[in-house]
């Protein structure tokens, strides 16, 4: 009983087979069957390979949000050099909320404002990719997915000991702000707080010293990001006016940064330039100076790197190897059914030439004049 029951089951799984096997007594092959299948395996290989390189590749996906973090410190990043002494310049912070913060984060280091052929030759690179980047934002992707992998965007320091004097400041480090827009003031004086607002001492700096020419090595927000660079970050204004006011307008947009490499909280930010010659008698009135005008976005970015998973690798891969198949398999029996029939007509002399049905109809008559003169036989030959 139990054999009977195995022979049946197996009986109905054979009826349930949906690929039923051929003898190969049955199957004929031909070279363009072997033409067709190595063309198809070629194709196959390729482009698994193709979506094998695909599979490894990655992108970055935008997500946006309501910034709900107003309690936490801002931190802004300064690599400024300005073509004055360090005793006739000063830098302070003043956000809405009229706190000002002091110069105590920064630095003030006496250096020379010319640029050394390697250090010229570094920012000519930075500038073209800062070209590139405001034509094909794209390529910001390509920066965050190879982090701490590019070269550092940080002005490369003097291999040699200059004797040139020592005509300009570097005023560098970070501050902590608070996340309401402020400004940031680098004119002539070093900054002072009272009661009343705050001011600069200017009084003992001679008008002829004032020189507002400037380089922004770097200038950024939130955590330092070796590799990435920012839209200000070797912009070099150079002036011949004593008079001379450059404004940066900022906005700046918190982003959290999350790739298979690193995870930080960053932040972005678009910039607008504004530069104009103070001349009270022309109503142009104002300080001169360079002064940094930020705000922060109630928007928030997220921005995380996505990859494909396996098993829309694997539905892909299986896809692309049946297409394939199912493919080539149509077209080799179309144009076999094409050539088929052309070579049915041919022989059925559809497609003969004239001559060739001339001579034929020719043989035909004569055969039919043979038949008609062709003696008939009697019933009864003579004895």
């Amino acid at each position: 009983m139990r054999r009977l029951s195995r022979k049946k089951a197996m009986s109905l799984v054979k009826e349930l087979d949906a690929f039923p096997k051929v003898s190969e007594s049955y199957v004929e092959t031909s070279a363009s069957g072997g033409t067709v299948s190595l063309l198809a395996f070629s194709a196959m290989a390729l482009l698994a390979v193709l979506e094998f390189f695909v599979y490894r590749e990655t992108w970055m996906k935008y997500e946006y949000s309501v910034d709900k973090d107003f309690s936490s410190k801002l931190r802004i990043n300064i690599d400024i050099t300005v073509a004055m002494k360090c005793q006739h310049v000063g830098a302070d912070i003043l956000d809405l909320a009229e706190t000002m913060i002091t110069s105590n984060g920064l630095q003030y280091e006496p250096v020379i404002f010319e640029l050394t052929p390697q250090q010229r030759l570094w920012q000519r690179t930075l500038l073209l990719i800062q070209n590139r980047l405001r034509e094909e934002h794209a390529l910001q992707e390509v920066l965050y997915k190879t982090l701490l992998k590019g070269a550092p965007t940080a002005l490369p320091p003097r291999s040699d000991a200059s004797m040139e004097p020592l005509n300009a400041c570097r005023i560098h480090g970070h501050v902590y702000v608070n996340k309401v827009a402020g400004n940031l003031h680098i004119t002539v004086g070093k900054p002072i707080h009272h009661p009343q607002g705050h001011a600069h001492i200017a009084a003992f700096v001679s008008h002829e010293t004032y020189n507002f020419s400037h380089r922004i090595d770097h200038l950024s927000f939130g955590e330092e990001l070796p590799g990435i660079i920012n839209p200000l970050d070797g912009t070099e204004k150079i002036t011949y006016n004593n008079n001379q006011m450059f404004q940066y307008f900022i906005t700046v947009v918190p982003t959290k940064l999350n790739t298979y490499k690193i995870s930080a909280d960053t932040h972005q930010f678009s910039v607008t330039e504004r530069e104009r010659v103070i001349n009270h008698a022309a109503g142009s009135h104002g300080v001169s100076g360079i002064f940094v005008k930020y705000d922060t976005s109630s928007l928030m970015v997220t921005v995380s790197e996505q990859h494909m998973p396996l098993w829309q690798f694997l539905v892909r891969l299986c896809g692309i190897i049946g297409g394939i198949f199912s493919t080539t398999g149509m077209l080799h029996g179309l144009v076999g059914f094409c050539f088929d029939v052309v070579c049915c007509r041919f022989k059925l002399g559809l497609y003969r030439p004239r001559e060739v049905l001339n001579q034929d109809a020719q043989l035909h008559q004569m055969n039919n004049l043979n038949h008609h003169h062709t003696p008939l036989l009697a019933d009864n030959p003579p004895r």
